[in-house]
């Protein structure tokens, strides 16, 4: 892993990166030497512009999801994934030869052969990644412990799709740890340091929650640290892998002196110029959108077009979130607040349209406007369900020392979620946001909304 603006990005996805930019610039390079007779100092200006849209159209696609490593993906999502991927690009190829210093002189052919290049590139990247991901210089990583949590790490580190790293054992903690994993994997006791020199160890995941009573070789540890060798806890990997804070291995202290959590000013104002622009921007595209919507639901259940509701936003102020309504006007009749499910009965069949491609959330743009919500944050909950949150489920309040969005790194990354155990798995995310949170997450966010609206993984 490798920690980019306080977001980690996989090792491999980064050399997958790295080796499509490099394909299409000998491609862009190889293609115009080929078909064009270019004049003196011409390759002077080719080399960096042809390096600048190898890079932006990687970027693009990466943004757009490409190279996100994923626990399970179906064909279906695979190809639509892909799909997306050439139908975004290809334009943006063709369009962008009208400005790079290299487009007016080549012809026609020249350039839709570089575009179909960079088709192929992509198809092929598809292709690819259904397939085990191999690395180059993989890290070699030790894991401390034989328990549920060992299992766990391991689990994550050896998925199909997203290896990146060489476990080479397991290191018995202590004598009372219930064993999960299989004894040949289990290293045999001794000298931690001598055998992470035996073994060439880059990295130690700790993944032992019990740490006293001498559970842990502390010094060994502190020596192979001091011998150039990452030791993580269990909190700093799951969030590095996972791209998540698990509460159940959180403790406050890692909250306290950790890195993170930073509430500048300098991010508070940059952030919000950006909603603001954003927000402007987005309701000038989506007007006629959301006429049309508002048309719809007086034609199928009337007045009202919009949904207001109370929220729980930054620092526990509570505002009124603006929806398009989905669901009938009698939907809490008994006046008792509930979770909203993915097949609620209590939703319109506009509603489920709407809900489906996040129309319904296109008004709280004003709530952005406004400066009561951002694009980018942890989702606002009803109030009712902040103070069952709060009283069940820990570090739940650290969520709101920022301002909601109308999506999320959680919307994101986690599916529709209507239980009390689907809003811990949401927090551990919306923790990870809180803590990381950057321009370069929000963009990141954004296009990563656009990916799931358009290819229907699920998630809300």
């Amino acid at each position: 892993m490798l920690k980019v603006f306080s977001h980690y990005f996989p090792l491999h996805t980064l050399q997958q990166a790295l080796f499509d930019a490099a394909l299409l610039f000998a491609l862009v390079v190889g293609t115009i030497w080929s078909h064009s007779q270019p004049e003196a100092g011409f390759w002077a200006a080719i080399m960096p512009s042809a390096s600048a849209f190898a890079v932006a159209m990687v970027g693009l696609n990466s943004a757009m999801g490409l190279y996100r490593p994923v626990r399970r993906r179906s064909n279906r999502q695979a190809i639509v994934s892909v799909a997306l991927s050439v139908v975004v690009s290809v334009p943006v190829a063709y369009l962008a030869f009208g400005v790079l210093p290299w487009g007016g002189q080549t012809n026609e052919a020249t350039q839709w052969l570089v575009v179909l290049g960079l088709g192929l590139i992509l198809l092929g990247r598809g292709v690819v990644n259904q397939r085990q991901a191999a690395v180059l210089f993989a890290p070699r990583v030790l894991i401390i412990g034989t328990g549920h949590d060992a299992l766990a790490v391991y689990r994550d580190l050896t998925q199909p799709l997203q290896r990146s790293v060489d476990v080479i054992g397991f290191y018995p903690s202590d004598r009372d740890e219930e064993i999960q994993i299989e004894a040949r994997d289990i290293l045999p006791a001794g000298n931690l340091v001598q055998l992470v020199r035996k073994h060439r160890v880059n990295e130690i995941v700790v993944a032992v929650r019990e740490r006293r009573g001498g559970a842990l070789p502390l010094r060994e540890l502190l020596d192979c640290k001091l011998a150039g060798v990452r030791v993580l806890d269990l909190s700093s990997f799951f969030e590095r892998v996972q791209g998540q804070v698990r509460v159940d291995s959180l403790r406050a202290s890692w909250l306290i002196y950790g890195d993170g959590f930073r509430q500048g000013w300098a991010r508070t104002v940059v952030k919000r110029c950006f909603d603001l622009g954003a927000a402007v921007l987005l309701l000038t595209v989506a007007l006629p959108v959301m006429l049309l919507t508002a048309l719809f639901i007086l034609i199928e259940d009337g007045a009202p077009v919009f949904y207001r509701q109370e929220r729980v936003g930054r620092g526990g102020r509570v505002f009124k979130v603006i929806k398009f309504r989905s669901m009938r006007r009698d939907a809490e009749k008994d006046g008792k607040p509930r979770w909203a499910t993915s097949n609620d009965d209590r939703v319109t069949r506009v509603g489920r349209i709407i809900r489906k491609l996040r129309i319904d959330e296109l008004p709280q743009l004003f709530n952005v406007i406004a400066g009561e919500m951002s694009l980018v944050g942890p989702r606002p909950e009803r109030p009712y369900f902040v103070d069952q949150l709060a009283r069940e489920v820990p570090f739940y309040a650290v969520r709101h020392c920022v301002k909601p969005g109308v999506t999320g790194w959680a919307q994101v990354r986690y599916q529709y979620g209507s239980s009390v155990d689907d809003a811990v798995q949401k927090l551990q995310y919306d923790l990870y946001y809180v803590k990381n949170h950057t321009l370069v997450l929000d963009v990141l966010v954004l296009f990563e909304t656009v990916r799931v609206v358009l290819t229907g993984e699920g998630a809300h």
